[in-house]
């Protein structure tokens, strides 16, 4: 016996349960029964019982014995190999190698103190298929000290990767706060996290004109901005090889004291801004006619002050409308405070010169407003009120902005100018990433000096590797796709996003109708692929396991397939 499956146009197939039998020469067909009626697993029963196969309940033949999160591990697996990060790191194989590579994957997906990561990756994949199962955290700061050892290695890699002979080169420093008192590099400094009063690291990122990091410095905390440039740029000509290069920083990184050294430097240029108080002087002077913005909103001119350079004037009316918003705010609140020290002195409750300065230092401090309020402090009197004057010279300033270059007109021009020197955003993105949930570069614990470094670079690798992810992930994530629009839209004007962006951020949902993501909980939709081990559970079957990975669904597969598409 057996079933017959009989097709219908519009509607599931005919199950017939036949007989096959011959008269004389002729075989022929005997229909016993209509098995239309049952499902599809019961049909499925039946034809196993026709051809002799045991049957026993699902849930008997093999126990599931161990269950580890794989499709997040196997994302970023995959992008360390498109990324050629094993040859990246060191060209032999080695325990130490296997061990950073782990950490890096680590990093990028669940950042933790060493300690906790030995603990944490059992719990997926990722122990296992890095080979580093076995391994502890002492082995692990080994791991470190052997990748900071092939640091200048490794950067001069990307740079040859990234950097051209003639390259665009955008440089940032910031800080992260320390966990302890012990570490040489542990200074205090301008804390760029706001944790006044704790020791503090700074380093320095160096990125393509895209924002792909290609190198990180260390310095202590109390380090300068301007201290690091030369450096830097020694590093990028000498070690790196980049003979002609555009340095792009911002007006503290880039300064006068700089730029006078820079001016003997060949085959460098640079792109900076002017501070505030050099853009009021041109205004005062009469060098920036603010009536020229009504036409354009941006124009080029030149200064006596600043002879071989490009001076390029921009004004952002959306930028002036929102300080002035900001700078009325600020006011009103700082108003308010010193009415009600106006209204404790005139009931007696304060009194004293001394006394009522303190608290009305506080105030105009707070919220950086005193040199816009006119102060009367006497022994048992306080008034004030607001400098108009003062008050509406800055607001003539409000959304205007020079870029300062020395690079020419035939090789950059002024838009492009603009342009070049609003990608350092992209570095701000990189330290944003580096502190934030991301990546955890802080609080940092470690108090050897060069663990520190080692722990930076190991960040700033893993920020590599997030980034080539990003990118390929673009049409999954809350990204805008359209990279191009950034090369012809207007420099000044705010940057505006393209309609399948403002869709996506609207109604949350792509094109097909499933779900955006941002970067982690679209790792954590991979993570939901887990990998299995079982083993038989049947009298007499073998006792070893074997392991079976969940299907991975449509998301889970294009994301995947995205990373594929990954070069370098």
């Amino acid at each position: 016996m057996h079933i017959d499956v009989v097709p219908n146009r519009k509607s599931r197939p005919a199950y017939l349960l036949r007989e096959t039998f011959r008269e004389g020469n002729t075989v022929r067909k005997r229909t016993i029964a209509n098995l239309s009626s049952l499902t599809d697993e019961q049909i499925h029963a039946l034809r196993a019982i026709l051809k002799g196969e045991p049957l026993y309940p699902l849930q008997t033949l093999f126990n599931v014995v161990g269950s580890q999160a794989h499709g997040h591990v196997e994302a970023v697996r995959l992008a360390m190999t498109k990324l050629r990060l094993s040859s990246l790191l060191g060209t032999k194989p080695s325990r130490e190698r296997d061990l950073v590579l782990a950490m890096l994957a680590a990093r990028v997906l669940c950042p933790r103190t060493k300690l906790a990561t030995t603990r944490w990756w059992h719990t997926t994949t990722l122990a296992q298929d890095f080979g580093v199962a076995d391994a502890s955290e002492t082995e692990l700061y080994a791991a470190m000290d052997w990748l900071l050892e092939r640091q200048g290695a490794i950067q001069k890699k990307l740079a040859q990767r990234h950097l051209g002979p003639d390259s665009v080169v955008l440089y940032d420093l910031s800080s992260s706060y320390f966990e302890g008192t012990t570490c040489p590099l542990a200074k205090l400094g301008y804390s760029r996290d706001g944790k006044r009063g704790m020791l503090q690291v700074n380093y320095g990122l160096l990125t393509d004109r895209r924002g792909c990091p290609v190198a990180v410095s260390v310095y202590e905390g109390n380090t300068s901005d301007p201290q690091t440039l030369m450096p830097e740029i020694a590093r990028l000509k000498q070690e790196f090889g980049v003979e002609q290069l555009v340095m792009v920083g911002d007006r503290g990184m880039i300064s006068q004291k700089a730029i006078h050294t820079l001016t003997n430097e060949q085959g460098v240029r640079w792109i900076t801004a002017l501070k505030s108080t050099s853009i009021r002087t041109l205004v005062n002077q009469g060098h920036v006619q603010l009536d020229l913005f009504d036409e354009r909103n941006l124009f080029e001119l030149e200064h006596p002050d600043y002879p071989g350079e490009r001076l390029v004037a921009c004004r952002n009316p959306a930028l002036a409308q929102l300080r002035a918003h900001k700078r009325e705010e600020l006011l009103c609140a700082t108003e308010k405070q010193l009415e009600k020290i106006r209204a404790s002195v005139a009931k007696g409750r304060l009194r004293g010169q001394d006394n009522i300065g303190v608290r009305v230092g506080r105030i105009v401090n707070q919220y950086k407003m005193a040199k816009h309020f006119a102060l009367d402090i006497r022994e048992d009197l306080f008034g004030f009120e607001r400098k108009t004057d003062g008050i509406e010279t800055e607001a003539r300033l409000d959304g205007l902005y020079v870029i300062r270059t020395s690079v020419p007109a035939q090789i950059m021009d002024a838009a492009e100018c603009v342009r070049q020197y609003k990608s350092l955003a992209q570095v701000e993105r990189a330290f944003r990433t580096l502190k934030s949930v991301d990546l955890r570069i802080r609080p940092i614990h470690h108090r050897l000096a060069e663990r520190v470094r080692a722990h930076i670079l190991l960040c700033v690798l893993a920020y590599y590797i997030e980034w080539h992810m990003r990118e390929a992930w673009r049409e999954l994530l809350f990204a805008d796709e359209d990279q191009a629009a950034k090369a012809t839209r207007d420099p000044v004007a705010p940057a505006k996003r393209s309609e399948a962006a403002k869709r996506k951020a609207l109604t949350g949902r792509l094109p097909d109708a499933t779900p955006a993501h941002s970067f982690s909980t679209l790792l954590a939709e991979l993570s939901t692929i887990v990998r299995n081990t079982c083993r038989a559970a049947l009298p007499g079957e073998s006792t070893s396991t074997f392991a079976a990975v969940t299907t991975a669904n449509s998301k889970q597969q294009r994301a995947l397939e995205l990373l594929q598409k990954i070069t370098v």
